[in-house]
Formats: structure tokens, sequence, C-alpha cells
């Protein structure tokens, strides 16, 4: 072990600098001086001198990662160590730093979440399975898909344990310290995910302390120019900023002693990020941005914050409009203080934050602040706070349940986090404050009340007048929903003007519940129509021991739920089928046994052998003599990636490796499954044919059929099939299929169909 002197110097070192975000010394990389340093923090909070557990986590993940390096070449276990002096800066309990450094082990080695859990119990296991990912999706290059799967189980798995995502910010956090020895597409990436992602739930959680270092090291590899810029910018003043900051804190500080408050003052530049969202959001220069400094002040208690901003105001000129009472009315994460940009003695503005120990803590740490074994007696104001600052998660967690479209999912979420975008503050009647994004409208606000306000509103009145429902809320407005029992509920338009998921969500279960009957008729048709084009017969799967199977793997109470989602799309046909028809299979043993195709399949050498299907041709790997055809359920064309699954006595069929189908195989059909590709086209005569269908929603008007129809007489396109259904709301669900050559004059169809007035989406068939 090294000396205490060793890594008291080194944890002298470990601070950040002036606020901002700086790397770790190169030469503090010796995993015995890091050890060394975790357990002093840890000393230093804790109430227990056992680190027994810590002690044994480390040996054993250095075990674990003897052999493995980072791309910096440090030792692996560097990153562990890292993850959990992080964690121990953030005051948190022994089984979290512990679940921080093995948090890598169950995934990049030998180690199994069996293991963790007999090493260090249950709780242990739990929290490293949580920040584990998932495996690839078999058959999907999907970046988006595996992230946007990843996110779910990490939603779910923070709704049990929020510990979960403190410990996957501490490693993201390190990560992105670290991230200058990944390539720049890599560093991109990251940033970008960062700044969509973790960066936003740190704020949610109020931990600032993780949240302004992951916002500059974001913008650092993200817009590395506008980076290097402020940094010279800001830098180029130095010396006139901090004399201007210490003139202004030892004013304050002497005022503060005269008028008998007690106080800590000091004062800080504002981080980068922070000062990159001003400009960019207020369309400013450097030299633009007003407050660029904050000078902060801690009291002792609430009535000394007051007692504060009273002095301060009568010491420096107030800027109209720029006072904001966080104190009264506290952030969602429920950050609170006083905020009060001023205009300083030399004319340059300033900001002045007051606030009080307690809640100088809680803006730090957030949701930390206040952990199992540090709450005492504040036990229950402690879990109110946090049950506040998680209602966001339950959101995310509604609206996720009901969306089965990973990327709508994904975007949806980035929208909800979205680091640039402003809070506004509203009032109700009454006199209670809501919180909504920036630019929401009073439908927003309807549904930030209740789904039942919301779906009979008729009308808003704005600080006594009335508005358009699609009015742009501003600060400080006091908001009046107009409501009726005769209103025939939201319209699909509102979809277009709202800003919060929230409301988004409610609009979108209405129309679902709304609709139910006319669902369930129709899930039934696509299910008979599925069975026909299958040659299934529908009497021998639809028994209720089978339904009972489906229900519960997607969670329904009853087969009419099912049958209503397969109606609205939230469910395919495809997927339920597959599944009633897989168990009924399991009673029904065919002639043609599951060995005999598969020992088929793994006779199948290496040689690829054509199958001159079409111009374009497919590749199969081994298969001779089987029949090739193209599936209904997704239609795949050229450009698609593909693969190959073995049917019962009806050949081999391709899919696209985004099918619905093939995704929910079952492990015994997915060993049908064999690898197939597109051939090379430039080896093939001329070009091959083949049915592309989409479904597109918009909303219904004169002459779109005409529009429709003149997109593909243009474009020349042969189309085959065309189906329109209007809703009573003036929304039509146009099914359309059509012959291509190829998966780039698809997307080039789609791109000009998306430019008609009224399209609201445009959705290819997944199976």
């Amino acid at each position: 072990m090294a000396g205490t002197a060793e890594y008291e110097e080194l944890n002298k070192n470990l601070e950040i600098v002036d606020g901002h975000a700086v790397k770790a010394p190169e030469d503090y990389q010796n995993p015995e001086q890091l050890y060394n340093v975790l357990i002093e923090r840890v000393r230093k909070y804790h109430p227990s001198a056992d680190i027994t557990m810590i002690e044994k986590a480390y040996q054993i993940g250095k075990e674990a990662h003897h052999d493995q390096t980072r791309k910096s070449g440090e030792p692996y276990i560097i990153h562990p160590l890292w993850v959990g002096i992080i964690l121990a800066d953030l005051e948190m309990d022994k089984e979290t730093i512990v679940a921080g450094m093995l948090h890598d082990a169950v995934e990049d080695t030998d180690m199994t979440l069996d293991d963790v859990s007999r090493e260090f119990g249950e709780e242990v296991a739990l929290l490293v399975d949580g920040v584990t990912k998932l495996g690839q999706l078999n058959y999907s290059q999907d970046k988006l898909e595996v992230q946007a799967e990843n996110l779910r189980k990490m939603f779910l798995a923070m709704a049990k344990d929020i510990r979960v995502i403190i410990i996957k910010l501490a490693d993201r956090l390190h990560n992105m310290r670290t991230l200058e020895f990944m390539t720049p597409a890599k560093q991109q990436e990251k940033a970008r995910e960062t700044m969509d992602i973790y960066a936003p739930i740190a704020q949610r959680l109020g931990i600032s302390k993780i949240k302004t270092e992951l916002d500059d090291l974001s913008l650092k590899y993200w817009k590395p120019e506008v980076y290097h810029n402020l940094v010279r910018d800001l830098n180029r003043r130095k010396t006139e900023r901090e004399e201007f900051v210490q003139q202004i804190v030892a004013e304050v500080s002497k005022h503060m002693k005269n008028a008998h408050i007690e106080a800590k003052v000091y004062g800080r530049v504002k981080h980068f990020f922070s000062i990159y969202k001003k400009m960019v959001n207020q369309n400013k220069t450097l030299d633009q941005v007003y407050d660029l400094f904050a000078v902060r002040i801690i009291v002792d208690s609430v009535k000394d914050c007051y007692a504060a901003l009273g002095v301060i105001h009568e010491m420096y000129t107030p800027i109209p409009g720029r006072f904001k009472d966080y104190i009264a009315m506290p952030k969602p994460n429920m950050y609170q203080s006083l905020h009060t940009t001023l205009m300083g003695p030399s004319g340059q503005p300033f900001e002045i934050q007051i606030r009080t120990e307690e809640m100088h803590k809680t803006a730090e740490y957030g949701i930390a602040a206040h952990w199992k074994y540090k709450e005492g007696g504040d036990s229950a104001k402690s879990m109110e706070s946090q049950e506040a600052k998680l209602n966001w998660l339950r959101q995310i967690l509604e609206w996720q349940r009901d969306m089965s479209d990973n990327r709508e999912f994904l975007s949806l979420l980035k929208g909800d986090l979205d680091l640039f975008a402003e809070d506004v503050y509203c009032f109700t009647p009454n006199g209670d404050v809501k919180n909504l994004p920036n630019g929401s409208t009073p439908v927003d606000f309807a549904y930030a009340i209740h789904s039942a306000v919301g779906n009979k509103m008729v009308g808003a009145r704005v600080n006594g007048k009335l508005v358009n429902i699609d009015y742009k809320i501003q600060n400080g407005d006091r908001i009046e929903i107009l409501t009726s029992q005769n209103s025939k509920g939201p319209s699909r338009d509102w979809l277009n003007i709202v800003k919060s998921t929230q409301a988004k969500n409610k609009i979108n279960q209405w129309f679902k519940k709304e609709f139910k009957e006319d669902n369930i008729i129709r899930g039934k048709e696509l299910i008979v129509s599925y069975c026909r084009g299958k040659s299934i017969n529908l009497l021998n799967i639809l028994k209720p021991k089978y339904q009972q199977i489906v229900q519960k793997k997607y969670g329904f109470r009853d087969w009419d739920a099912v049958l209503a989602a397969i109606g609205h799309g939230g469910l395919k046909e495809g997927q339920v089928v597959n599944r009633l028809f897989e168990e009924y299979e399991k009673e029904h043993k065919k002639e043609i046994t599951d060995e005999t195709i598969l020992e088929k399949i793994s006779e199948a050498n290496s040689q690829k052998v054509h199958i001159a299907k079409s111009k374009s041709g497919i590749v199969v790997k081994g298969i001779n003599d089987m029949a090739v055809r193209f599936s209904k359920c997704c239609n795949p064309v050229p450009g698609d990636e593909i693969v190959g699954f073995v049917t019962r006595g009806r050949g081999m069929s391709i899919h696209r490796t985004d099918c619905i189908n093939m995704l929910h195989l079952s492990d015994a059909e997915r060993a049908r499954l064999i690898d197939a590709e597109w051939e090379d086209p430039s080896e093939t005569e001329g070009g091959g044919k083949y049915l592309a269908e989409l479904k597109m929603y918009a909303n219904d008007r004169q002459g779109f059929l005409m529009d429709i129809s003149k997109v593909f007489t243009e474009a020349k396109i042969d189309v085959k099939s065309m189906n329109v259904r209007t809703s009573k709301k003036g929304t039509a669900t146009i099914d359309m299929g059509f012959i291509v050559n190829g998966r780039e004059e698809l997307h080039a169809i789609i791109e000009k169909l998306r430019q008609l007035q009224g399209v609201l989406d445009i959705e290819r068939t997944t199976g």
C-alpha cells in the first residue's frame, strides 16, 4: 500500500479546479494509491469503520480484470476504482460503492451475477445487474435499437432502486474524463449520448456535482472548437475576472457582517456549457452574455436568505426581470435558491445565488444528499424529497410501457430530457405552481392537471383573457382551463402543438381507449387475414390455454386487450399468431421433425450457393436444393439486411432482420435461421422487382389521394394495392403496396411522400 503522505497528496490533486472539469493527473494511475484514496474518502463520512466488503470487492475485481487494459494502456481496474471514488464523493453507501467497483466484471469477465450474489449478497447483485447492458440483439446491427433497449432496461432498474442510475452516472463520468483515448467518431457519439441522456438525468436527480462536469466534457468533445474558443476567451481576461470576483466577494462579505448575517461568500465563473447554452438560446456572442460570473452566499436559515437578498439589492442595482425565487417555487428536482442578477460597480453584470447549507448540499448531491444510513430522524422528509424527484421517472415508465416502437421511444425520451430546453412556471387559478417545458400550450397545462381535464378541454383563459389553444405559456401566467361534458375529446392535431411528453402520451391513450371496440374488431380481422395468408388453421391455435400464455408474455389482462393492441398497431398480428402456433406445435409434433431440418442446416458448408430466385438474387450459405421466397410480412428489398428462415415443408423464407416475427422467435425457432445476403448487383443482369409496403397516417383532405398518385406516377412506380380508412376525427390511414428496385428507390419515395401536406407519419411494414 502507498504511504499516507502519498495518497494525501494524490487526494489533494484530484479536486475539480475553479468549478470546471479537469482530467486527473496521469501520474496518479496506481491502483494501490487509488484504493487508498477511496478508503480515505469513505471513512470521512461513513459511520462504520468496517471496510471489509470494499476490500473484498477490490481484490476480486483486480483478479477478474487482471489481464485487461483500457484504451489508454492503464490496468482496467483503474476504471472501477475511479467509479468507486466518484460514488464516495457523493457519500453513497458501501453497497453502492461495491456495485460500482464490480459493474464491469459481469459484462467483461468470467464473473457471473450468481458469483456476485454469493460473495456480496442479493442487494449488490441487483445493482450490478441494473447497470449491466443487454446483449446485442441477434441479427440486428441497428445501434438505435440496442441503445433504446438498454435504456428501457436501465429505467426499469432505476424504478426498483435509484442507486442503479447513480452508479451509471459515475461510470459515465469517468469514461468521459478519459474520452481522449477514443477515436474522434466515438468521442462524438459518446458526447452526444451523454448530452442527450445522462447529463439531463443527473439534472433531474439534482446532482449538479456530476451534471456540470458531464456538460463541460460533452461540449469539449461534441464541439471542440466552441469549447476551446470559450476557454481561450475566458482565460484572456482571467486576471481581470479574478480581481472583479474577489472585489465583489469582499464587498458582499463586509455588508453581510455589518447586517449581522452569518454567511460564507465565494465566487466563480459559470460552467462552459452553461455559458454556451445561454449563447445558443439567446442567440448572443460571449461578450453579450450577461452573467458570466456568479457569487454564492451560504447562510444559516431561509429567513437569512431573504435578509441577505435585501442587503444585496441595497448594495447593487438589480436588473429587471432577472430575479428568480426557487425557494418559494423549487425546481422539479427540488433545487432551492434565490437568484438575482445585478449590475457591478464597473458596469459588469453578475449573478448572486443565496441559499442555506442544506439547500446547497441538495443542489450539489441531489437525491444522494440524504442516503439510508444518514437519514436518522429525517427519514420521512428524505423519502418525500426522493419521491418528488422521481415523478419524472414514473412518467417515463408509464409512456414507455405504451410504446412498442424503439425509435419513437428514444426520440421522445431525448425530447423529454432536452438539456437546451428551458422550463416555464405558471399558476392554476388556486395559485398552485406548474412547471412545464418551454413552448408549452394550455393543452399541456390541462393534461398536467389531470387526464380528465385535458380530455374535456374546450378552451382556456390566460390572465383572465381567452386565448387560442396553441398559445405559448409565459413565466408567471395564471391559466384557467375551460371544460365541457359535451366535448368529443382531444383532437389528433393537438399532438402537433403539445410540448410535454406527458400530454402526448395521455392524448394517445385516449384514442386507444376511445376506439377500443373498433380496434378489437380490426385486431380479429388482422389475425384472420394473417392466418389465411400463412395457411394456419385459426381454430387450432385459438385455445384459451394458448391465449393466456400470449396475454402473460405481453402483459395484457384479457384477450380483448391483445386484440385491441393489434388493432391500433401496438402489437403485430404476426407476433401473436406465431406465438399461438408455437404453443400449438409443442402439443402436436409434425412428421417432419426439427431434428431433420436442423441437421440439414448444420451440414451447410462454408461455400456460398446462388439461388436464382430473382434478377438481383439471394446468396444463402449451405442449402442447395431448397425453394426460396420473400416473406410477405416484411417484404425485403435489395439493400435491407436479411436473414433466411427454414420453414416446415415450404422451403426458405427471406425476412428483414428488423422483422417483428424474426425478433420474437423462440429459441427453438431461432435455430432455423440461416445467413443470407443480397448478391452483388454488379454480378446480376438488370434490376429485380420487389414489393414494398408502407402505412401512412395523415390528416384527411380533398385531393390527398391524387397527390399520392402523382408522386408514384412521376417516379414511374407501379402501385399494386392501396387501402384507405378514415376515422371520425378526420385522420386517414393509408396502406399501400408498390414495386421498387431496391431500398434506395424506396427511401426516395418515402421522402417525397413525407413532403405532402397533412402527412403525420409513414412507417414500413415489419411483420
